[in-house]
């Protein structure tokens, strides 16, 4: 009698196991489901335009109101704008925008970076084309969108910081606007978080090569809206832009990874 009560107590056992195992089973498919159909990134609003790499939306205003095309101070001959925003990045977003201004009739009328970077020590970005023809503003969002992933080949990021490297063999406008890169010659950009580090990756990149220095920001000075981190932009001939970078770089991973046990690799696939 004892046996039989013990078998028809695991009986119950494993009746009870074996629901909840099936309900464990239909919640995991369901949730895969939502993932999935998020995942497809399907959106019927007419603005939206795609995503990308780093948290990053493109979107685009076919005719902006005329109370805030005013408030926004955008110049009158531009009905349509095209946006685009990340969470982690700044640089990768500028110099894809930059490729984008090469590819399109827009002109960049803002360019910010907010502080962000998903909890990092770095921002995100706020970018806006301004066009004629709204055409014009989502190709520029387009292009944008889909230099991404090259502009984050050389951006190495660890739970102590992140490096950054940029390099343009002929700047336009956006990295004018954003960093006074002379236009139509090599750009290049260091980047170094913690600031610490981006001060050793500035003093590398210039002492490397002939280049003349355009700018230097701190987390106090020059646009990096206190974040944690220092930016050294150059410019020069193509090969020691080059050359300053890589000699950055080098620099840069042995320093962060004194800080972790993480592999230090790109976020993509480095493109210089």
């Amino acid at each position: 009698m004892k046996d039989d009560l013990l078998n028809k107590i695991m009986d119950e056992v494993m009746k009870k196991m074996g629901a909840e195992e099936s309900d464990a089973k239909n919640i995991t498919v369901e949730n895969i489901s939502k993932v999935e159909a998020c995942n497809t990134n399907k959106c019927s609003v007419t603005e939206f335009v795609g995503t990308a790499i780093g948290d990053t939306i493109g979107l685009v205003i076919a005719n902006v109101d005329s109370q805030l095309h005013e408030l926004m101070k955008i110049d009158k001959k531009y009905k349509s704008i095209g946006i685009v925003g990340g969470r982690t990045g700044a640089g990768p977003h500028i110099f894809a925008a930059d490729e984008a201004i090469k590819a399109t009739n827009t002109e960049i009328l803002l360019i910010e970076l907010p502080r962000d970077t998903a909890g990092g020590a770095g921002h995100g970005s706020l970018i806006i084309f301004g066009a004629e023809d709204v055409s014009d503003a989502r190709r520029a969002v387009e292009v944008t969108l889909s230099e991404l992933n090259r502009t984050f080949g050389d951006v190495y990021g660890t739970s102590a910081g992140h490096l950054e490297f940029q390099y343009s063999a002929r700047a336009s406008y956006a990295l004018n606007k954003a960093f006074g890169a002379p236009i139509g010659k090599s750009f290049g950009i260091t980047v170094g978080a913690p600031a610490a580090i981006g001060v050793v990756l500035a003093d590398t990149a210039v002492k490397a090569a002939t280049v003349d220095t355009i700018g230097y920001s701190t987390p106090g000075n020059g646009g990096t809206s206190f974040s944690n981190e220092v930016i050294c932009t150059f410019s020069g001939d193509s090969g020691a832009v080059r050359q300053a970078i890589a000699a950055a770089r080098d620099v840069g991973k042995q320093l962060l990874g004194t800080l972790s046990n993480e592999e230090i690799k790109s976020s993509t696939t480095p493109y210089i």
